[in-house]
């Protein structure tokens, strides 16, 4: 009798990553729970600002966040929107989305395209007492942190 030798499952997720919180663990751990291999895409800065955002923390160095993060098997640039192109170029099965997502017209649509493919959506609760953009309105309003025409962070300096 021969040995059915099971397919490992890979599972990808995507974001940007930038002042890695417990949300972003908590979405990871999540994932890595789920699947054999975790793959996790970094938004690089040039999608980010096409978003209309940017990241406080350059690519290279949420990548290294990222990869360094004991859940994570792999990281890759995410350069563009289409998450399940990058699924099937992967291998992976499963996608892994925060659920603030769920429902939106949007992601409906990536579901219809995601089944065509075997490819799962999963969403997980969304932490909702972080996110980044609440620790960059802190980090403004309690420090007042900005940023140079440049990108390079100041803090301002107060009139006295």
């Amino acid at each position: 009798m021969r040995k059915q030798i099971k397919k490992a499952i890979v599972g990808y997720t995507a974001g940007v990553y930038d002042l890695f919180h417990v949300g972003h663990l908590n979405l990871l751990k999540n994932a890595k729970g789920m699947c054999d291999k975790l793959i996790v895409g970094v938004t690089i800065d040039e999608l980010v600002k096409y978003k209309g955002k940017e990241a406080f923390i350059p690519f290279e160095d949420r990548a290294e966040i990222v990869r360094s993060c004991r859940y994570v098997d792999a990281v890759v640039p995410q350069e563009n929107m289409d998450k399940i192109t990058m699924c099937r170029k992967l291998g992976a099965t499963l996608l892994f989305v925060g659920d603030d997502w769920y429902g939106t017209d949007k992601w409906k649509m990536y579901e219809g395209e995601a089944n065509k493919y075997g490819i799962k959506i999963i969403y997980f609760p969304y932490t909702k007492s972080i996110s980044s953009t609440k620790i960059r309105e802190a980090l403004k309003n309690n420090r007042g942190w900005t940023r140079t025409e440049d990108g390079k962070n100041i803090e301002e300096k107060e009139d006295k």
